[in-house]
């Protein structure tokens, strides 16, 4: 195989820039990472064979910055860049110093991008060539008012989209004239933080739509070829979730139109290298397909397409931007199989999805026949707020769409990720659905069954076990037990006793309010003079507990059960089985006594005065000035964290008392506001008095 370059930097981070790092490698080509201060221990940074410092944290100081990325070519002698998805990936300008500097840009001339970037200006363009596209407002420089006219013209439901944006971001569905003047604000305002520029254009929201994308190549001498579709239809908050290839949906007449529709797409603009052109697709007419954008990049869901077609598509974008030209035509292309990938992120379902940052403390990820995993992640490593939440893909393939969905549950299921909450529950719960299963779905899917969606809680089997192992902690912390067994263990090889021969009761707090206690007697020594375990009481019952040596598993009466826990340097401590996992926080006798204190103290039904952020992030936006009479439910101010807002709101109306401005941090559970509610009017005897 002959190496087309010597260095290609990596411009990018997390599992996209380990993936593209992993096929430089396979092709012979050195690589160059670029990371933050955030990333200075992340996984792409140690597998690269080069890594440069660009900046701090926040992005616009570090992966934003085009002198930073080319000053790092020039450190490394990269002779080109691959921009991965993200970052600087579609930008015009990137391309254009690359050019100016001499280093390749692994990916589309400088025209295409102008003109794909621009969701108003692409479809005008593709719309002149034929392709069909969603009916819509979609005129440069579009002010709120004129928005507002339009979109009466456009008709309910219609859709808010960022020109510039991409991934979702900015997206606002609006079902009502009444919704649409705050939810242009909240659009223009996501738009101008994610990509630096707010013009907004609407569209018809099709009925049951499908999301349907299509990947093409395309080489420097004009042949383009597609390679089949992917369903993208399962998104949450327009972020898609789970993706797969082929879709159940389209015949082979549709795909072939789809797919000539596309390639299209991509030689009305002289397209190069690897890009994607998604289309909307109503399910009640699924021979009718309308063009939404073409990613001028790759996509996060590119490893499917890789698994049905058996090509690199990364080694394909570095070959072509070498100058290679395409050794297959269409009729080369075959789709063999099918395979499903699912997105694990850093999120805690269970509290509306709210990104999560922390520590990973143990991890395990799957393997197996049909079975490909795309990751950042390592143990030990620090998952900041600054970035996008995305932390792996697992992704399975099969001879037909059921064995591809069974493989990859199974692998969700022996994924471990404890330290931070991840979505994997959610995901499991989406494959076990029966319209997933029959390929019902839509882009709205998700959103209606995660009403519905319940979490589950940690059983009491489980509270066990953290329970002993929390006591031997606390025990180890105060230096009363020996080195030998297990650290961090309860079962250790000194044959120590948790307290005596008194019960110990642990009180943990779940989240959501809910505490539970468990109480732990010592139930003897072994013949060897380990410990031999411990009967533990909950509300439930009683359990005979016996953990294994290395912390994967527990013997619970008798029974030997999977079960993962770790403990955080906050004293949390997390425990995860096939996919699930929870954090518990066992409670001190101040906190138990200030708990109940607080209950005698506070009214039923009262409502806290504090506001606090229910994460650590960034204050993008302050509704109302210190001192302003609030009422309750009144929108206070806005924080956001991994590209994501969250709008905290007055629980109680009164005086708010609010000294944050946009750009301040944020830490979890910290308090933002406090509103104090007006003293009640005096009664008739305190009148009289």
């Amino acid at each position: 195989m002959r190496k087309v370059f010597e260095t290609v930097l990596v411009a990018n981070r997390g599992e996209i820039a380990c993936r593209v790092i992993r096929t430089l490698r396979s092709m012979g080509i050195r690589s160059a990472a670029v990371y933050s201060d955030a990333d200075a221990g992340a996984r792409h940074v140690r597998e690269a064979d080069l890594a440069v410092r660009i900046g701090p944290a926040p992005a616009a100081e570090s992966y934003l910055r085009i002198d930073a990325v080319i000053e790092a070519c020039k450190a490394t002698g990269a002779e080109a860049v691959h921009p991965g998805y993200g970052f600087l990936s579609e930008n015009v300008n990137f391309a254009q110093a690359l050019e100016a500097a001499g280093i390749v840009f692994i990916g589309p001339n400088v025209g295409a991008i102008g003109i794909m970037g621009d969701k108003i200006r692409s479809k005008n363009h593709v719309a002149s060539h034929g392709v069909p596209v969603v009916p819509g407002i979609d005129e440069p420089g579009l002010d709120d008012d004129r928005l507002v006219l339009a979109a009466e013209k456009v008709g309910y439901p219609l859709l808010i989209k960022p020109s510039a944006g991409g991934g979702g971001k900015g997206m606002v569905a609006v079902q009502r004239p009444e919704e649409l003047s705050a939810a242009l604000a909240a659009a223009r305002r996501v738009a101008a933080s994610a990509f630096g520029d707010d013009t907004l254009f609407l569209e018809r929201l099709i009925a049951r739509p499908r999301h349907i994308e299509v990947q093409v190549l395309c080489d420097q001498y004009g042949n383009a070829i597609h390679l089949g579709e992917r369903e993208c239809s399962l998104q949450r908050r327009h972020q898609k979730v789970i993706e797969e290839a082929p879709s159940s949906l389209l015949d082979e007449a549709t795909r072939a139109r789809i797919g000539e529709a596309a390639c299209e797409a991509a030689r009305s603009v002289d397209y190069t290298g690897a890009g994607t052109v998604e289309f909307l697709v109503s399910d009640d007419t699924p021979d009718e397909f309308f063009f939404m954008e073409m990613n001028t990049r790759l996509q996060v869901e590119h490893p499917v397409t890789e698994l049905v077609t058996g090509l690199d598509l990364v080694e394909w974008q570095v070959r072509i931007a070498a100058g290679e030209a395409l050794p297959m035509a269409q009729s080369d292309v075959v789709l063999t199989g099918h395979a499903v990938e699912a997105r694990v992120y850093a999120e805690d379902p269970a509290q509306q999805f709210l990104p999560s940052a922390g520590t990973v403390l143990e991890l395990a990820e799957a393997a197996g026949e049909g079975v490909r995993v795309d990751s950042s992640l390592l143990p030990g490593l620090t998952i900041p707020s600054d970035y996008d939440p995305l932390l792996s893909k697992v992704i399975a393939w099969g001879a037909d769409r059921q064995q591809a969905l069974a493989r990859l549950d199974g692998a969700l299921a022996e994924t471990s990720v404890l330290g931070i909450h991840t979505n994997i529950e959610h995901l499991r719960s989406l494959l076990a659905d029966d319209d997933v299963h029959a390929g019902r779905l839509d882009t709205t899917l998700i959103d209606r069954k995660i009403v519905h969606q319940q979490f589950r809680r940690p059983h009491d089997a489980e509270l066990a076990v953290a329970a002993v192992d929390w006591l031997f902690r606390e025990r180890e912390t105060r230096g009363e037990t020996g080195a030998a067994g297990r650290a961090g263990s309860a079962w250790r090889s000194d044959g120590w006793r948790l307290s005596g021969p008194r019960p110990r009761t642990v009180s943990f707090d779940l989240g959501g309010g809910e505490h539970r206690e468990v109480s732990v007697a010592w139930a003897g020594d072994t013949a060897a003079g380990r410990p031999g375990g411990a009967v533990v009481s909950t509300s439930g019952g009683s359990y005979a507990v016996v953990p294994d040596r290395d912390g994967q598993a527990v013997e619970v009466d008798g029974v030997r059960r999977p079960l993962r826990h770790a403990f955080g340097e906050d004293g949390t401590i997390w425990l995860g089985d096939a996919g699930w996992s929870a954090r518990l926080v066992a409670r001190s006798r101040e906190s138990r006594l200030a708990d109940t204190l607080a209950g005698i103290q506070q009214a039923e039904g009262q409502v806290s005065p504090d506001v606090r952020s229910p994460m650590p992030g960034t204050v993008t936006s302050v509704a109302v000035a210190n001192g302003e009479q609030v009422s309750a439910g009144q929108p206070l101010l806005t924080v956001e964290a991994m590209k994501m807002e969250h709008q905290l709101s007055a629980g109680i109306a009164g005086e708010v008392s609010i000294n944050l401005k946009p750009g301040d941090l944020v830490k979890a559970d910290q308090v933002v506001a406090v509103v104090r509610a007006a003293d009640p009017a005096p009664g008739p005897e305190q009148k009289g008095a």
